[in-house]
């Protein structure tokens, strides 16, 4: 499984990156890949984290130089299309779990959910819909462990609910 980490680059918080550390140590010792936006910060310490335990890791980068990708990532996919490749790395994941997070993270936690894809979120966004009404969409953690085991639950729930009829 692909599971995208996302959230703040350049300037996250000390607490935002262990804890996006923590998220790619997990989600390598489940023995899926990490999948973000390939530069620093949020992005970078979830690479590092599961590179430390020797997991794979995947950089969608906005701009066209793939070396400008965290020194974490396995492979670096340049793109040259800035946040749109948002876009990108949220239909490359099964399931995103945001950490913290500006306006770049509300918009790949838009567009997943948009795609219909599950997004977990850890100390990060929370919505309110135009009528007043809590969005109950992002699945809150409470923990790194917790944000990665309710990550797979979603997805696995996802593909299971999307699974075509059986014609046999």
């Amino acid at each position: 499984m692909i599971i995208a980490v996302i959230g703040k680059g350049d300037g996250c918080s000390a607490e935002a990156y262990a804890l996006a550390e923590a998220v790619g140590r997990e989600v390598a010792r489940r023995g899926h890949v990490v999948v973000c936006g390939g530069l620093n910060g949020v992005m970078e310490a979830a690479c590092k984290g599961a590179k430390s335990e020797g997991g794979a890791t995947i950089g969608i980068l906005p701009g066209e130089e793939p070396r400008s990708a965290n020194p974490y990532v396995d492979t670096a996919i340049a793109t040259g299309m800035g946040y749109a490749r948002n876009a990108i790395i949220v239909l490359t994941a099964e399931v995103s779990i945001a950490i913290h997070g500006e306006y770049g993270t509300l918009s790949e936690i838009a567009l997943a959910r948009g795609y219909d894809r599950p997004v977990v979120g850890l100390r990060s966004w929370s919505l309110t819909r135009p009528d007043g009404a809590e969005d109950r969409s992002i699945i809150p953690a409470d923990d790194p462990s917790d944000a990665v085991e309710k990550a797979i639950q979603a997805a696995q729930s996802r593909g299971r609910s999307s699974a075509p009829a059986s014609t046999t």
